[in-house]
């Protein structure tokens, strides 16, 4: 298994997009709560909170609609644009670790080799 890993951050003045909203994106797709994707992720729900709080107030528009429990239950889902984020942010990563591939592995290459074992 390859090791190296390409983070992506993308600062847009004080908005920040990278890798954990992304992935905190797609929990909450895949879960359909913000509770349960902080859980699947190993954040509380506060930070999970904090995070699609920021993002929604970050972007033209929210990225996540969420509704509170109750008798009828809640839940969260991704808007429209939430949506178009996600799926721009993931097809770039993997344009540029594509377009990247050949300086990618030549600083690999010039990496020590583990020797913590």
């Amino acid at each position: 298994m390859d090791p190296t890993r390409l983070m992506l951050r993308l600062y847009f003045g004080p908005v920040m997009f990278g890798p954990g909203k992304a992935d905190l994106l797609e929990a909450i797709a895949a879960e359909g709560s913000i509770s349960a994707a902080g859980r699947r992720m190993g954040m509380s729900y506060k930070r999970a909170w904090s995070l699609v709080e920021a993002m929604n107030a970050g972007f033209v528009e929210p990225l996540v609609d969420s509704a509170r429990g109750g008798a009828h239950g809640g839940g969260a889902h991704l808007t429209a644009a939430g949506e178009t984020v996600l799926a721009q942010y993931r097809a770039l990563e993997a344009r540029l670790r594509e377009a990247g591939a050949t300086e990618i592995a030549t600083i690999g290459a010039l990496v020590k080799p583990d020797v913590s074992g």
